[in-house]
């Protein structure tokens, strides 16, 4: 009987080595920064639809030029918020010169429509009309690629200062193509739910 005694020893030892092992494992840990990566997407995400919804606004201003410059500062904004997020220097003159040069890489077609129709705003009936239809769409557009192309700048690390439009290029002008359906749809959702509301 006196040998059982020892066995029954061992036998609580071996649970209890066993159990100092379990918690050591870094797996149970690895979820959780890429559970924090997806929540920060999912609010860059956000942040992206909430300054599109912002640009589609600033882009039905009557006067043209003044829509210009509301968008464009849809997306300063914009660019503030997501390099909050990611925690990364922001810096207003950069950021503007960064706008430009993408703005500039969709080529003179793109920029020739939106300025096009944002000077069409001053003939009365159907250049009001184009205007207001137009410019909302390539200023959401526009903001969206915008929003997407530094989400995947700032994910993979990068800063406001170190970011080189002549890289993105590609890049932007695809998400640009992109956005132009996505903002179609977010103009179609917000005038379904202000038709409810009303």
């Amino acid at each position: 009987m006196t040998t059982e005694k020892p066995q029954a020893k061992d036998d609580k030892d071996e649970p209890k080595v066993e159990t100092k092992e379990e918690p050591k494992p870094a797996a149970k840990e690895a979820p959780k920064p890429a559970a924090e990566t997806v929540s920060r997407i999912g609010r860059a995400e956000a942040i992206i639809r909430r300054n599109v919804l912002w640009s589609l606004g600033a882009g039905v201003v009557p006067i043209p030029f003044v829509d210009t410059l509301a968008v464009s500062g849809v997306q300063i904004k914009m660019l503030a918020e997501l390099s909050e997020l990611y925690e990364v220097g922001f810096k207003e003159d950069a950021a503007k010169k960064v706008v430009g040069a993408l703005l500039s890489s969709l080529g003179g077609t793109a920029l020739g429509a939106a300025i096009g129709a944002s000077f069409a705003k001053l003939i009365p009936g159907v250049g009001t009309a184009l205007g207001i239809v137009t410019v909302p769409l390539i200023a959401g557009a526009f903001t969206h690629a915008t929003g997407k192309v530094f989400m995947m700048h700032f994910e993979s690390g990068g800063t406001l200062l170190d970011f080189d439009p002549q890289a993105m290029r590609a890049y932007f002008k695809q998400e640009f193509e992109k956005a132009k359906e996505t903002v179609a749809k977010v103009q179609e959702e917000e005038r379904a739910k202000s038709g409810k509301a009303s």
